[in-house]
């Protein structure tokens, strides 16, 4: 379980990790075009972990018009120490490379979203365009993309929303937060809502990689997991070793069930035993696999190469 005042996700462009070394230019020289909140935390502070978890998902929601960074201030003392940070969390505001707001100890949601609102409206007065989210979102999406690969559906979830909001109706960019939110709610087993998703991002976009892979996944099933399923379909399996229907059964148990790994090698034992079973259902639904996969995985070129052998054999 991942801890809720962990050093900020790597993979967020809107949130970061700061030291007595980085915090100039991640603080002060950032704050001098777009909005910066520090929240100084501890891993032993209690109400840390009520506060981080809130301020980080508000500010990704806000799509990069405040960025945030994060001092843990056992490992960074004297930091601390010359900001006269005396109570755990503190949380500080920073504009022009200024302070200009802050508060101490855990808030709730609504105090949350009064402060990051303040905190707008200053920079707003004080001539700040305010927005590395409204600048680049693609890096957001590169960031969202990487979370939900790791399984960091909340966070990447957030991140998407925020794009999809800010971005320009039937952009590149509004049509790969769309796909994004699409995986997201297959990855809760809700195919409705990806469908829907998928169906309002215009048609000219259908072809971007990102929306392509969404669909991929959706059309590859996008049930919920099912043990009971799972373990009925490994018994078929090993009662007939033989029958390519049992084992295309089994790769799509394991599939939905999250055993990547194990669903390919069912299907490719399927196709060994009979290419063309069902008109080819196994290579098929194994072709939908590998665009369904990141790029990178590294089981999708010892699969491509397995099928090509039993293919072309």
């Amino acid at each position: 379980m991942t801890d809720p005042i962990a050093p900020a996700a790597q993979n967020n462009a809107l949130i970061k990790d700061a030291t007595i070394e980085t915090f100039q230019a991640d603080v002060l020289q950032a704050s001098m075009s777009v909005p910066v909140v520090v929240d100084f935390w501890a891993s032993w502070c209690g109400p840390c972990r009520q506060l981080g978890p809130l301020l980080e998902a508000q500010i990704t929601a806000r799509g990069g018009k405040i960025l945030m960074v994060k001092v843990d201030t056992d490992q960074n003392q004297l930091l601390a120490q010359q900001l006269r940070i005396q109570s755990l969390p503190t949380v500080m505001a920073f504009v022009g490379g200024q302070p200009v707001d802050g508060f101490q100890g855990a808030l709730p949601d609504s105090q949350i979203g009064q402060f990051l609102d303040r905190v707008e409206q200053i920079a707003a007065q004080a001539g700040l365009g305010g927005g590395q989210g409204e600048t680049d979102p693609e890096a957001m999406l590169d960031d969202a993309e990487a979370l939900l690969d790791q399984g960091d559906v909340a966070t990447a979830m957030q991140i998407f929303a925020g794009v999809a909001d800010a971005t320009e109706a039937g952009s590149d960019a509004q049509a790969r937060a769309l796909a994004g939110l699409a995986r997201c709610a297959l990855s809760a087993g809700n195919k409705d809502q990806a469908s829907d998703m998928l169906k309002a991002i215009p048609e000219e976009k259908q072809s971007l990689p990102a929306v392509s892979r969404a669909q991929a996944l959706l059309e590859l099933g996008g049930n919920a997991p099912d043990s009971a399923a799972l373990t009925a379909a490994r018994d078929r399996a090993q009662q007939s070793p033989e029958d390519p229907a049992a084992l295309f059964a089994l790769g799509e148990a394991e599939i939905d069930n999250g055993s990547v790994d194990a669903g390919m090698d069912a299907l490719l034992k399927s196709i060994a035993l009979d290419k063309d079973w069902d008109e080819g259902a196994a290579r098929q639904k194994l072709l939908k696999l590998f665009d369904a996969l990141p790029p990178t995985h590294p089981s999708v070129k010892t699969g491509r190469r397995r099928l090509s052998s039993l293919l072309f054999a």
